[in-house]
């Protein structure tokens, strides 16, 4: 086949375009130009200088071609302004997922499509099976990577059946730690790179920072109050804050306050107790069904609210084009704006933006 490998600088990638190229495939390399803060280079942040140096490096040392595709504006506008936005408005966004959703495979499938490519590959830690549909349509299912530490399922639940149809994840049958033996084992240039843990165009800036800059209007003080309603303080800006917050109050208290909720109307910052910040019940929207166009109602699923986390049971109900996710346990802080996926097992069945 002739594939696109989507290559960050990291390990994983660097294995995927490798291994493709060894199993005979024409391989092609292609990064991603994010952001314009072209002068930090660390070794740690994705589509950074440094990294896509590094792609290119391992893209003569494996012999295969290497593209860089400019998406700032794109990316500037999907992924940069709704991060901020979303701050500002008192909800918690994921970057990766914006970015998966609008840049990445997007971007991927029109570079495959004028080169002539088959297929999409990127190193993702998941996995993608067909199934026969009873009324015989096809479908392709999303399932989590065979390394459960480090499933990356949960931020893939925005794919489209059109790209998981053209979309092969290799290392997806791989724990990390035998990724990264078979890229040393290889020589690769990036065998020893670290994850990327920031968040890639804000980097070690603190994000705080980052939004003032771009959103002056975030800077904007108001009360903060207790349960029944009793003002304690004064917070910095909504922005600044998100649910099940601990640290950086400034309010004095003889017990552990933690912000239960996010009033943007008011501009309100609401602090309670860490139960005041379970839910058994949230509402979800904005949903992409993978496993089936319509779902059963109710459908008992697993639940992750959170990537880190494992998923959780919860009985998943449709309202109109939302869904009630009502988990048998309480749940410590879901954050409005973050993504609440659902499993049946190892398969991805979808997935929304928690309300």
């Amino acid at each position: 086949m002739k594939v696109i490998v989507a290559m960050s600088g990291g390990v994983d990638s660097s294995v995927v375009a490798y291994l493709l190229k060894k199993e005979g495939h024409d391989v092609i390399g292609l990064s991603f130009e994010l952001w314009d803060k072209r002068d930090l280079a660390s070794s740690s942040l994705c589509c950074s200088v440094e990294t896509i140096n590094l792609a290119q490096s391992v893209a003569r040392q494996i012999g295969i071609e290497h593209y860089t595709v400019d998406v700032r504006d794109t990316f500037y506008t999907h992924v940069i302004e709704s991060f901020c936005e979303s701050y500002v408005k008192g909800t918690t966004p994921n970057p990766c997922i914006l970015c998966n959703k609008y840049i990445k495979f997007d971007s991927l499938l029109k570079k495959a499509s004028e080169l002539g490519a088959d297929c999409i590959a990127t190193g993702h830690y998941a996995r993608v099976t067909e199934q026969r549909a009873r009324n015989g349509e096809q479908r392709f299912l999303l399932k989590k990577g065979i390394d459960h530490k480090k499933d990356q399922s949960y931020v893939l639940y925005v794919m489209s059946q059109d790209e998981l149809s053209k979309t092969i994840f290799p290392v997806g049958e791989f724990t990390k730690d035998r990724t990264r033996s078979i890229a040393e084992e290889t020589g690769l240039a990036t065998a020893t790179r670290p994850e990327s843990q920031e968040i890639c165009f804000v980097g070690d800036d603190n994000y705080t920072d980052y939004i003032k800059g771009h959103s002056p209007d975030a800077v904007k003080a108001g009360q903060i109050v207790d349960m029944d309603g009793k003002v304690l303080g004064e917070h910095k800006g909504i922005a600044f804050y998100t649910i099940g917050q601990r640290k950086g109050l400034g309010i004095s208290s003889p017990v552990p306050r933690y912000v239960a909720d996010i009033h943007r109307e008011s501009n309100t910052i609401v602090v309670g107790s860490r139960d005041d910040a379970t839910r058994k019940k949230i509402q979800v929207t904005d949903l992409n069904w993978i496993a089936a166009e319509f779902p059963v109602s109710p459908e008992r699923a697993g639940v992750k609210i959170r990537s880190t986390m494992h998923e959780v049971m919860a009985t998943v109900t449709l309202e109109g084009e939302n869904v009630l996710v009502e988990f048998d346990e309480p749940q410590w802080a879901p954050a409005p704006g973050q993504s609440a996926v659902f499993y049946r097992d190892d398969i991805v069945l979808g997935g929304g933006i928690i309300l």
